[in-house]
């Protein structure tokens, strides 16, 4: 497993090769994603990550962008990571600065890592970069705790290159499985069959700490 310091340094890489794909004229979005098993579409036997400059916004982020601007007042993700915090329910891990949380319903992943921040990756100060990379090696880890050595993905969704709205950088993390890739190739519909508050419960749970000696 990465350290801290390592997975910093993997966050502040996607930061800098966003700000970088920013300045090319024609790009409208950079997709930065983790992939690590079969199961999870890699095409590596070890985890290894892309970034995908876009001529085109996906549709998934245009979504997201017009339910930014249909709420009113304060950041529509700072409410929510608020409200998951009040209720805790689905809370898995937090601190000052990330909190990490179950989805509901039938949201495809189970996790998200939220930073406090809503300027993009690219623009955040490092002590963000390497408190989400810190929050990212936990989830996994947690995740490794309770299903073994699964494959997963992880998922940057950030705001579109020069894009008036208002938008809360996140990190998704989903755990892969034979029957949602099924779905996924019948019917471009993922569910998670995974109450989330049930989730949040168990990887909420804190890795023992090996002895030694």
């Amino acid at each position: 497993m990465l350290s801290d310091q390592q997975t910093g340094a993997v966050m502040r890489a996607i930061s800098d090769r966003i700000g970088e794909h920013a300045s090319i004229p024609g790009l409208r979005y950079s997709q930065a994603i983790v992939n690590a098993g079969r199961e999870a579409g890699a095409s590596l036997e070890h985890p290894h990550g892309q970034l995908l400059g876009m001529s085109f916004v996906p549709r998934e982020l245009v979504e997201e962008q017009a339910g930014f601007a249909r709420f009113a007042g304060r950041c529509l993700l700072c409410t929510t990571v608020d409200a998951e915090e009040n209720v805790g329910y689905r809370v898995v891990y937090s601190d000052e600065q990330v909190l990490v949380s179950a989805r509901s319903g039938a949201a495809p992943l189970r996790d998200a890592g939220h930073p406090p921040a809503t300027a993009p990756p690219a623009h955040s100060p490092t002590t963000d970069l390497l408190a989400v990379g810190r929050a990212l090696k936990i989830a996994l880890g947690r995740l490794r705790s309770v299903l073994g050595d699964v494959a997963y993905n992880l998922v940057f969704h950030s705001a579109p290159y020069r894009a008036p709205e208002p938008y809360h950088w996140h990190v998704h993390v989903g755990a892969e499985a034979h029957h949602r890739r099924r779905l996924r190739a019948r019917h471009r519909v993922l569910i998670n069959i995974v109450n989330p508050e049930a989730g949040a419960e168990e990887l909420s749970t804190p890795e023992p700490v090996a002895k030694t000696g």
